[in-house]
């Protein structure tokens, strides 16, 4: 058994449940949080505590299995923990970008509104369950977007996100049922655009 310390946690949201209402409401965000973020935690415990095992008795699991498994749970747990703190409790998000964010975006997608309809897209025609993320590619300097299948495929790796949007049913269907572009739309009035910037700055200075 793993020592507790190396465990991984559910972290806090930066808000209270109801603080994304109307966009996302309470018990959406209640269950989505602590049923399917939990889960992902759960898993990456149990096979941390399975490669462990493994080691103690000097035995070895089916790596190929196991190891995407834990990419799976990985990248879901890392996900989440990003979607969460790049969005903003209602009234205090959405409107554009200001900064070096909106400098980049101006030069590399011509205008906000380019941008948000070329993100929006990229998320609604993630095919399944998956995400929409914009990333930085610090050897040419440009923002670029990333469509993620599940949690782990399509990634660049090693490339830092800025900014992620959920587009498993699991985040919307509560409220939205079906209606993955009524979700998006309303996304937009929760990003946490200072979070985003801060971590364009920070990527930049990498």
């Amino acid at each position: 058994m793993m020592e507790q310390n190396r465990l991984y946690s559910l972290p806090a949201l930066p808000y209270d449940y109801k603080a994304l209402s109307p966009g996302i409401s309470e018990e959406q965000l209640r269950i989505h949080h602590t049923k399917h973020h939990q889960g992902y935690v759960n898993g990456v415990n149990a096979i941390y505590e399975k490669l462990d095992k493994a080691q103690q008795e000097g035995s070895s699991p089916d790596l190929k299995a196991t190891l995407k498994e834990l990419s799976f749970h990985l990248g879901g747990f890392l996900l989440h923990t990003l979607y969460w703190e790049n969005m903003a409790p209602a009234g205090k998000g959405g409107g554009a970008p200001r900064g070096t964010l909106a400098t980049c975006i101006e030069k590399e997608f011509g205008s906000f509104e380019r941008f948000k309809k070329d993100f929006t897209t990229a998320a609604n025609s993630v095919e399944g369950s998956g995400w929409a993320a914009l990333t930085y590619c610090q050897k040419t300097g440009r923002l670029l977007l990333m469509q993620i299948e599940k949690h782990n495929v399509h990634v660049y790796p090693s490339f830092p996100l800025l900014m992620v949007v959920d587009v498993w049913e699991h985040a919307y269907y509560i409220d939205y049922k079906n209606d993955r572009a009524k979700y998006l739309e309303n996304f937009w009035s929760i990003v946490n655009w200072n979070t985003v910037n801060a971590r364009l700055e920070k990527a930049m200075e990498g």
